[in-house]
């Protein structure tokens, strides 16, 4: 079987990972080309995952015009989102794209319709609907195992100063959306369709550090349309160089306890006695989450977490932060 011809643009940190799993699947993907905006950061790229052989690019556009291909890797951060995914779309190429894909729904909503039109298949970056627990847990709602659920408690807490695009609400959407989205995903994923949200944030730790306009404390509470409820809870001030993301759940038959989405323990409560499942694992969430887009290719199946589920996540977190700046509950349509 040939090997996918794929790109990368954004040659960036996250980029990396995906650089990783397309040497990890040799018999798969082949790196092609890699586009960054700086001619040393994309020439890097070329040479340490495809030993030189990629074509370098600065402009996607061209790139897109000039190279035949199967698969993107979109790598960008959410301001630099411009008509990438358009015009991936447009000829025929396959994606995968970080989250969050844009920083408004009109955007989110025109890649939506240039992928849904085209036919090809995406993928969005998160990759927490890949780990062992998660999955697990998952199967176990839809079979009707676990009972319905009722609550989700999310909480991501980390310390760093990040990239100064990062610090800049106007270009990263702040932390909810560039960040914590992986954890309002999450809680769509087990709990289903969101109906109201209210959030409080605010920047409580860096107000003196200049260009730092995103929260850095946040508080959201989610009301699902199936009567669930969550509550989501971050902050960029916490434990330097820890990344803490940590979640509970509570269903009618279970009460799970997420040390990370490869990693929990569920207690079992519709039983006379007491049982305790543990999950370990150390499965590789970029290796399956691309797996999953590969699968879907070939078959002509549905990715786990296409464009569309993307865009509704993305409009959950959105909704939060407009509620943050008005005080008031917000509907999420």
């Amino acid at each position: 079987m040939t090997p996918f011809r794929t790109a990368i643009i954004g040659c960036g940190g996250i980029a990396n990972r995906h650089a990783t799993t397309i040497t990890q699947l040799t018999d798969d993907l082949r790196l092609v080309a890699c586009c960054d905006a700086i001619q040393e950061r994309a020439d890097g790229f070329s040479q340490k995952y495809a030993n030189g052989s990629a074509r370098v690019y600065l402009d996607y556009r061209r790139m897109f015009e000039e190279v035949p291909l199967d698969l993107v890797f979109i790598c960008l951060p959410p301001f630099a989102h411009a008509d990438e995914v358009d015009l991936a779309a447009a000829h025929g190429v396959h994606l995968l794209i970080e989250k969050p894909i844009a920083l408004d729904t009109d955007t989110a909503n025109r890649m939506l319709r240039a992928v849904e039109t085209a036919g090809v298949k995406s993928q969005v970056g998160f990759m927490f609907r890949f780990g062992e627990a998660v999955e697990t847990v998952a199967e176990m709602l839809q079979s009707g195992a676990a009972g319905p659920p009722g609550l989700f408690i999310g909480r991501y807490l980390c310390n760093s100063l990040h990239s100064p695009w990062w610090r800049d609400r106007a270009k990263s959407g702040g932390q909810i959306v560039e960040q914590i989205i992986h954890t309002f995903d999450l809680a769509r994923y087990l709990l289903g369709e969101p109906a109201t949200v209210f959030s409080r944030m605010r920047n409580q730790f860096h107000q003196d550090v200049d260009g730092y306009t995103a929260e850095d404390v946040s508080g959201t509470v989610v009301t699902f349309a199936n009567g669930a409820i969550a509550t989501i809870s971050a902050t960029n001030g916490a434990i330097p160089g820890q990344w803490i993301s940590q979640a509970e759940l509570v269903t009618d038959h279970l009460t799970v306890s997420f040390t990370d989405s490869n990693n929990a323990t569920l207690h079992h409560t519709n039983l006379s006695w007491l049982r305790t499942t543990t999950i370990a694992s150390q499965k590789d969430l970029f290796l399956a989450e691309t797996r999953d887009l590969l699968t879907a290719i070939r078959t002509g199946g549905r990715t786990r977490t296409p464009i569309s589920e993307g865009a509704r996540s993305l409009q959950l977190v959105l909704a939060a932060r407009k509620s943050a700046e008005t005080g008031q509950v917000v509907t999420v349509r």
